[in-house]
């Protein structure tokens, strides 16, 4: 019995160790390149919604550029270099916009990345992509996007291991 007590609690404890922690909150991604190995409008096409919260803390409106990048474990990425309104400036406080947004058909979304340049500052509540072979997925950002950097989440290893083991 001893024998059996120990060996199970040997394999909790490598099942623990091994396990992909979740991030919670977006983090700076120094090394992101945008995917150019399936680029965009080649092979099928795919259609996509976005619809991103502003939070009620951001500025009153923003006219900086915001860019985006989503995309699956596979190597398939949708970016789109400016979501923004260049001439009435767009994401204004405590509101949701909706982008209709194309690009290469992915599989489960399990990246998404902002980019943000300018001087006004952006607080973005929530990103949610829908899209037609993937479900949908939110990502709670709660946090001002930096100047000049991508930021964000990449779930996709926590994916590949949970499909993995499926």
């Amino acid at each position: 019995m001893k024998a059996l007590t120990l060996i199970l609690t040997l394999c909790i404890i490598v099942a623990f160790s091994q396990a992909t922690p979740i991030v919670t909150q977006p983090q700076p991604n120094e090394s992101f390149k945008l995917n150019h190995t399936h680029p965009q409008n080649v092979g099928s096409s795919c259609t996509y919604t976005v619809t991103i919260k502003t939070s009620c803390s951001s500025p009153s409106y923003t006219r900086d550029h915001i860019s985006i990048a989503f995309g699956d474990a596979y190597g398939y990425q949708v970016y789109v270099p400016r979501l923004d309104d260049p001439y009435s400036g767009t994401f204004e406080r405590c509101s949701t916009d909706t982008f209709e947004i194309y690009g290469p058909c992915t599989y489960q979304i399990c990246y998404l990345y902002l980019y943000r340049t300018g001087y006004d500052g952006w607080l973005p509540e929530k990103v949610t992509v829908y899209g037609y072979y993937s479900n949908p997925i939110t990502f709670y950002y709660n946090t001002y996007i930096p100047n000049g950097i991508w930021y964000g989440f990449d779930y996709c290893g926590s994916y590949l291991a949970s499909s993995a083991s499926a």
